[in-house]
Formats: C-alpha cells, sequence, structure tokens
C-alpha cells in the first residue's frame, strides 16, 4: 500500500535566472504564499502536505526533484506563481520543465499537476510542451481538491470532469469549465501553513528595509484580498482569477494571520500582496486599527492606485506601520497610458503623492518603459516625472505580453515579435526581450530602462535625499547595487 504523503506542493527555483547577480543579495526572497495557502486549504479537508521550496533553498532542478521522487507524494503540484504574481509566473517554466523532465525520467508513476498563472492562461499549450499529467486553470483549490479525492480513491481520473481540470484523454487535451472559485475566505480557508516553509531563508527587498538594511529578515506577505477589479491591458491576472472582481477577508481574520507571524516568527517587516489593497476605506481602517491597538512596530508596504487613495485614511495607515505604497504609475503621458486602459490623471497622481508625503509614507513608483504608444520622447517623460518627484525607490519594467493578457492576445494577433523562450519574459534576466512599440524595436526599449535606471539612482538629487533621510549606509548600498551591472543578451 502507497505510503507517501498525500499531496506535494513545489515551488521552483529560478533566482539567478530572474534576477541575474542581484539574487545574491538585492532582490528580495517571498514565501510562497500560494502554496502555504493551498497546503492549509488542503489539510484542512484532513489531506497530508508538505512544500518544496526550491527557489528559497537555492536547489537545481535535478536536485528538487530527487526529494520530490524521495517524498513519494500521491500529487505534485508544481505551482508557476512568483513574487509579482502578475508578472513573475511565465519565467518560472524553464526551471518547471527541467523539475518535470527530471521527475519524469526517473519516476513516470508520478502525477504531476501545473498550477499558477502561465499554466491557466495558457492551458493546452502548457500540456502540448510539458510533461505534465494535469494543468490546473485558475485559482485551483478546488480543483486540487477533486482531483486528490479521486487519485486517493483509486478510480480512473480519465472518467471524470473536474471544474479547471485539463489533461489527456483518449490522446485528445480536454478541459472542464467553469471554474470553482473559494468566495467565502474567511470559512473555507485557515492561516496559511507557514509551519511548513523554511521561515528562516526569506528576506525583504532592499528598498523596504531602507530604514534598517540589516534586519530584513524575517519577512513574510500576506493577502487580505483576492482579485483585482480593474482590466489593464498589460496584465494577465484575470487569467488566473476568472473575471475582474474582488473576495475580502475580515479584518478579525487579518489580524489573526499578522499575529501568528509576529508571535511565533517575530516577523516585522511584511509586503500585503494584494493587487489593490487602498481600495475599501471602511475596512483598511478596521485592519489598521486592530494593529495599532496591539502596538507592533511593523514595516508593511501595499499596493495602491492614485485614483482610490483618500486623505482621511492615510496617517491611520502609517500608524499602523504601513511605510511604503507600491503606485502604478506607469507612464506620465496620459496617451500612453490610454492605450493601456490605464484610466488615471496627472492631477490625480500628483495629489496622491502630496497625500502620501504628506502622512510620511515612503513611495517606490512603478513605472513602464515600451508601452504600444511609447516612444522615446514619451519614455524620457516618464523617465524625466520619476526624477521629479524623486521617490524614495522606483521600478522600471518593460512593457511584456504575458500570456493570458490582453496585450499577449493583441501580440499574437498582429503578429509581434515575442521572446524566444520563457526566460524572455523576466524583467531583469539575461535573456529578456521586451514587446516591441509602434515606434521602437524592443532592444531599444531595454537599453533605454537599463540606462533610465542607472541614471535615476546615480542622480545627486536622488541620492541626496536618501543620504539625509535613510542615512550614508543605505547611499553606498545603493552606489554598490549600481555597479552590478545587469546581463543582456540584447542590449
Amino acid at each position: 500500500m502507497w505510503q507517501g504523503i498525500d499531496l506535494l506542493l513545489v515551488n521552483p527555483g529560478n533566482q539567478k535566472e530572474a534576477y541575474g547577480d542581484l539574487s545574491l543579495s538585492l532582490s528580495g526572497i517571498e514565501p510562497p504564499i500560494w502554496c502555504a495557502m493551498m497546503a492549509s486549504f488542503i489539510r484542512k479537508h484532513r489531506y497530508s502536505v508538505t512544500i518544496i521550496d526550491a527557489d528559497a533553498e537555492c536547489w537545481s532542478p535535478q536536485y528538487a526533484a530527487e526529494k520530490i521522487i524521495e517524498l513519494n507524494p500521491h500529487l505534485v503540484n508544481i505551482v508557476a506563481l512568483g513574487t509579482n504574481p502578475s508578472a513573475s509566473s511565465t519565467p518560472k517554466m524553464p526551471a518547471i520543465r527541467q523539475t518535470l523532465n527530471a521527475v519524469k525520467d526517473k519516476a513516470p508513476y508520478l502525477k504531476i499537476i501545473l498550477s499558477g498563472l502561465h499554466p491557466s492562461a495558457l492551458t493546452k499549450q502548457t500540456l502540448e510542451e510539458e510533461e505534465t499529467d494535469f494543468v490546473c486553470q485558475g485559482e485551483g483549490f478546488y480543483t486540487i481538491l477533486q482531483l486528490l479525492d479521486l487519485i486517493k480513491s483509486g478510480k480512473d481520473v480519465n472518467n471524470y470532469d473536474i471544474n479547471g481540470l485539463w489533461f489527456r484523454k483518449n490522446g485528445k487535451i480536454v478541459g472542464s469549465q467553469p471554474l470553482r472559485i473559494v468566495k467565502d475566505l474567511d470559512n473555507e480557508f485557515s492561516i496559511p501553513a507557514w509551519d511548513l516553509l523554511p521561515m528562516e531563508k526569506y528576506r525583504a527587498h532592499n528598498w523596504h528595509c531602507f530604514e534598517d538594511l540589516d534586519n530584513r529578515s524575517p519577512y513574510a506577505v500576506i493577502y487580505t484580498s483576492l482579485g483585482c477589479p480593474f482590466n489593464c491591458s498589460y496584465c494577465p491576472i484575470h487569467a488566473f482569477y476568472g473575471k475582474p472582481g474582488l473576495r475580502f477577508r475580515s479584518p478579525e481574520k487579518v489580524i489573526e494571520e499578522i499575529d501568528f507571524l509576529v508571535k511565533d516568527y517575530n516577523v516585522k517587516n511584511i509586503k500585503i500582496m494584494d493587487e489593490l489593497f487602498v481600495i475599501n476605506e471602511k475596512r483598511v481602517l478596521e485592519i489598521c486599527n486592530l494593529i495599532i491597538e496591539r502596538g507592533y512596530s511593523l514595516n508593511i508596504w501595499v499596493y495602491a492606485r492614485v485614483d482610490t487613495v483618500k486623505e482621511r485614511i492615510l496617517k491611520k495607515m502609517r500608524q499602523a506601520g504601513i511605510k511604503w505604497f507600491a503606485y502604478g504609475f506607469e507612464s506620465a503621458n496620459e496617451r500612453v497610458r490610454k492605450g493601456v486602459s490605464k484610466k488615471i490623471k496627472q492631477e490625480e497622481i500628483k495629489e496622491a503623492v502630496r497625500m502620501t508625503y504628506d502622512a510620511d509614507i515612503n513611495i517606490i513608483g512603478n513605472f513602464i518603459f515600451g508601452l504600444p504608444d511609447d516612444d522615446e520622447k514619451t519614455m524620457q517623460e516618464t523617465l524625466n516625472m520619476a526624477k521629479e518627484f524623486n521617490f524614495e525607490y522606483i521600478n522600471f519594467y518593460t512593457a511584456m505580453a504575458y500570456p493570458g493578457s490582453d496585450l499577449y492576445n493583441e501580440a499574437l494577433k498582429n503578429s509581434w515579435p515575442l521572446p524566444e523562450n520563457w526566460l524572455g519574459y523576466s524583467q531583469l534576466g539575461y535573456e529578456s526581450l521586451p514587446l516591441p512599440t509602434k515606434y521602437l524595436s524592443g532592444v531599444e526599449v531595454l537599453r533605454f530602462r537599463d540606462k533610465a535606471f542607472q541614471e535615476y539612482l546615480s542622480s545627486p538629487k536622488y541620492l541626496r535625499k536618501i543620504r539625509e533621510k535613510f542615512g550614508e549606509k543605505v547611499e553606498r548600498s545603493i552606489l554598490d547595487m549600481l555597479k552590478k551591472k545587469l546581463r543582456r543578451k540584447y542590449a
């Protein structure tokens, strides 16, 4: 009789491919929260679960495969989700392929399912390309639970249709919809299975800890809601969640998890993973008040939109330990923003920045170079805007047609050049190749991005602000970071 565990969740490793030399010390190492959530959900249904975080452990795909075979699970779930769910799923696919092939070479009897955003966006193609038994479309909690039920029952899974499950049947690829999502997050979930993760391995991003660079660990990420109500054409998130919308955890359940992380793991640095945390004023205030009541000294960062932030809640958020806002400005040019359904006004941007700084909250500005209507002039406008605001940190991305996004479908329809392999979708990796615009090649966009990053972080105005606000040690760390040039195949 099979004595292995029921479900093995695997977070595949690709730190080096995704971040290059930056992975050695500068990038964050984030806990695979989706694995921990899935583990908790499955354990609630009385199945045994283990997690392998090959990414945090820096395991090669071959070594991870050996561990998978050694654990001998009834079902292996390899999860293609990363630190930014909407952008870091596709670059994981090469590591997933290597892991899959290594497992199937030595243990072809093991049943494997791929889940995450990329497999959800390209279900049929993923089954055609990868040595997997199943692909899960959507968030997959009930899909994987029902598949596990069938495997444990000993029945032939090919005789059953499960919502969200794709597989081969009589030589053909078949799948079943509609997808089933978890609606009641409070009652259907427990606290994520943090006990199954190597918590000592995780660290916050360098900028997140500018106030205390020597203490980037312990570190945790949490969801207080799932989904996104918006439809930006460059974002593939709805391929995973199914459609626009938000589902909320209650403030009481959120603080229960924060209590657990603080008391059991001494966590101070927290990232709230919600696609949009600052949207429901009453709920945000309730969460903040619960944190404040406990007197925790936290260092939290959240995602926010400039058109949903209200001045009356910002000081309360800062009091609760929310010290960083990540705003998606994308472009300085309204025409470029409208071209990707990002309908925010310049006045909204200025007002949101003013309000945020008045509340003593730091800003990391997210910008995208190479959106479809971008040219050299509009990209320079974006760089100039970032430099004028002089944010505490910035992320300069390039436009990628991520599978599952409207931009990806448009690229296929118009035969726009796409990366030759999935690593090409990595923002900081060697293979990175952005989408061309109407006026510029992908290589021109990439060169502009890398030059802009160096120019912004080395400007005397920026370094003076960092030195005065965070001290000379942080300034030196930024200058040291700038010495680590990204290796680029195409630029």
